[in-house]
């Protein structure tokens, strides 16, 4: 345990598709870290104690900094060491619309119970224009970053992972070619089997 005192700690649920993104940077990074698994229904005192919001992922580092937010902490896994050049490939506009509007209208499709008034077929629809966005850049280019996977194929991914789940038949059977192949190919990728390996529930 000596060792691993330096190590900075992840605060992360595994089907949190912004634990998720987290995930993905710091192990093409291959920065090391403690990963500490919990349930979002008993967040663990530490954890609230470093980031009162509760939200995961949480990064604590050795000097004491916290990162509270799923793209910073790409960021910062990928300043340390960016083997394939993820930073170069960030579109920010494309960042800023899955986690603004999609994500909107995300929640409301696959948890429209939790939100009154809500129609999911309706935020089904709202999902659509970011997809229809997605699909055409990937009708001329295997991934959204270029040629090679960058920052923002990893940073959405697991947004239309979750968007694909909830109604997967659905979802299969929708004009999307390009972008329905793209993310198979995140799900049968190496990293991505690497970053969804169950760890045990962390005890204090």
């Amino acid at each position: 345990m000596a060792e691993r005192a330096n190590l900075p700690i992840l605060y992360s649920f595994r089907r949190c598709p912004y634990a998720m993104r987290a995930r993905l940077a710091l192990q093409v990074s291959g920065v090391e870290i403690e990963h500490r698994e919990i349930l979002l229904r008993d967040k663990p005192a530490h954890m609230l104690e470093i980031s009162p919001k509760g939200t995961v992922p949480v990064v604590l580092l050795p000097d004491g900094t916290v990162l509270e937010e799923s793209l910073d902490v790409m960021e910062w896994a990928l300043g340390q060491n960016d083997p394939e050049g993820w930073l170069a490939r960030k579109d920010d506009a494309l960042l800023a619309a899955n986690d603004g509007p999609f994500k909107h209208h995300l929640d409301r499709y696959k948890y429209s119970n939790r939100y009154e008034g809500a129609n999911a077929i309706e935020h089904r629809d709202g999902c659509e224009e970011q997809l229809r966005v997605l699909e055409e850049r990937l009708v001329a280019q295997p991934f959204l970053s270029g040629e090679t996977r960058g920052f923002t194929d990893a940073a959405i991914m697991p947004f239309i992972r979750q968007f694909a789940n909830t109604d997967r038949e659905w979802f299969d059977a929708q004009p999307y070619p390009a972008l329905q192949a793209w993310l198979a190919k995140w799900l049968e990728s190496q990293i991505f089997g690497k970053v969804m390996v169950k760890h045990p529930l962390w005890e204090a």
